[in-house]
This record gives structure tokens, sequence and C-alpha cells, in this order.
């Protein structure tokens, strides 16, 4: 009998020395995702059009303003939060009159 419990622990032994032994020295690492590119945003208010407006004073902003469709104000200045994906954003420096950023909104 003690024999085939010898014989039974080796058995299992030779079984589990394939779990205690080293790997090759390399270790499994999942790739890198793969970065996903944003999609460019809708040009819904004309901003390319008047983009070279950023660093220019705000005289230099095309003439009709058409208030629904364009908001002119100071970059400090209180505003109303409503959204209109239509209408262009232009604001300014209050002390220099420099045009600093555009956005549709």
């Amino acid at each position: 009998m003690s024999r085939r419990l010898f014989a039974l622990g080796l058995l299992v032994a030779v079984a589990c020395m394939p779990a205690c032994a080293p790997t090759s020295g390399r270790v499994k690492v999942a790739p890198p995702p793969i970065p996903h590119s944003r999609p460019e945003p809708i040009d819904t208010c004309g901003l390319k059009a008047v983009s070279n407006l950023v660093g220019q004073p705000k005289s230099a902003i095309p003439v009709p303003v058409v208030p629904g469709l364009r908001r002119v104000t100071c970059s400090t200045c209180v505003q109303a939060q409503d959204y209109n994906p239509r209408r262009l954003n232009i604001y300014f420096d209050v002390d220099t009159g420099i045009i600093q950023r555009l956005a549709c909104g």
C-alpha cells in the first residue's frame, strides 16, 4: 500500500512540475490600445471662414453682424447661456480689443 501511495505522490509531483517551470523569459504583454482619432467637429457656424480673425482687432469683424447668428462679446463679459450651434461667438479682450477666440454655440 505504501508503494502505491509513494507512486501516486510521485506521479502528482511530476504532473505539477511544468506549472513550476520558468517561462522562456518572455512575459506576455497586451498590445497597446489603438488610439481612436476624434472626428473633426462639424463647422455649423462658419468658424473656418473667419478663423483668421483671432489676433486681429475687433474692428476687423465683417459687417453686418446678424444678432441671431453672430455674438460679439468680451472674454470676461456676462452673456446668456443659450446654445445655438449655428451662432458664431467672437470673444475679444476688453482692454486691448483684440479677438482672442472663436466658437460655435
